[in-house]
């Protein structure tokens, strides 16, 4: 089981990180683009505090979103506020997730996210880890996959490689670290096996869809291409 405790204790620590490097920020700063195509700064901004409402639900066992409209207007219609309302709506929506996250539960109970997915809550402060350190990196402000903290990048590491575990559109891959950490993933299909190796940012920046992959070591057939996230 997943330590939960530990989990929403790195969720403070990356949401203060996050907060000290946008407050350097001005309104102009927060309106350019992001990484996410489509999306400014404003809109990851509002996207986590929003997220961190959703997962407050999700805790207390209320469905994660009302809707996925509802979210993405959410999401829109908060994009443009100022640096201040961002930032003031960013830091309570964390208290928010922090007080349901004291209460009393059941951390064994399977609970249901967006789409219908569902999983350990133990597994949920995690997830909401990788939204706030991945988000982070998408703002496109200074701070890289190379800055995520190392425990961070292999975990999630190995929770993607075993998401696309079995995808009938990856094949059989394994996936190794320069330090000769190793991890397998799809095997769905019949395409020969793939050996893929390169530094951990860079592993973890392929699998999570933040970048190409064309700094990786391929053996074996080609860079599988992997279903998006």
């Amino acid at each position: 089981m997943m330590d939960h405790a530990h989990d929403l204790e790195a969720v403070r620590e990356a949401t203060d990180r996050l907060l000290n490097e946008a407050g350097k920020w001005d309104n102009a700063a927060l309106a350019e683009p992001s990484r996410l195509p489509g999306w400014s700064r404003g809109h990851v901004l509002t996207h986590l505090s929003r997220n961190a409402d959703a997962i407050g639900n999700v805790l207390r066992g209320l469905p994660m979103y009302a809707s996925s409209e509802m979210r993405d207007a959410d999401i829109e219609a908060g994009a443009s506020r100022s640096l201040d309302e961002q930032l003031a709506d960013f830091r309570e929506s964390a208290d928010r997730l922090r007080a349901a996250a004291d209460e009393p539960a059941d951390w064994s109970r399977t609970v249901t996210l967006r789409n219908g997915v569902t999983d350990s809550v133990s597994r949920v402060p995690f997830r909401r880890l990788v939204e706030v350190e991945l988000h982070h990196v998408d703002l496109d402000a200074g701070y890289e996959l190379e800055d995520l903290p190392a425990d961070f990048t292999e975990r999630e590491i190995a929770f993607l490689a075993d998401r696309f575990s079995g995808h009938p559109d990856v094949p059989a891959t394994t996936v190794t670290a320069e330090d000769g950490r190793t991890w397998t993933t799809g095997g769905g299909s019949d395409g020969p096996a793939v050996s893929v190796r390169g530094t951990a940012a860079d592993l973890l920046g392929w699998l999570a869809g933040r970048r190409d992959g064309s700094a990786l070591t391929v053996s074996g057939g080609a860079l599988p291409e992997l279903p998006p996230l």
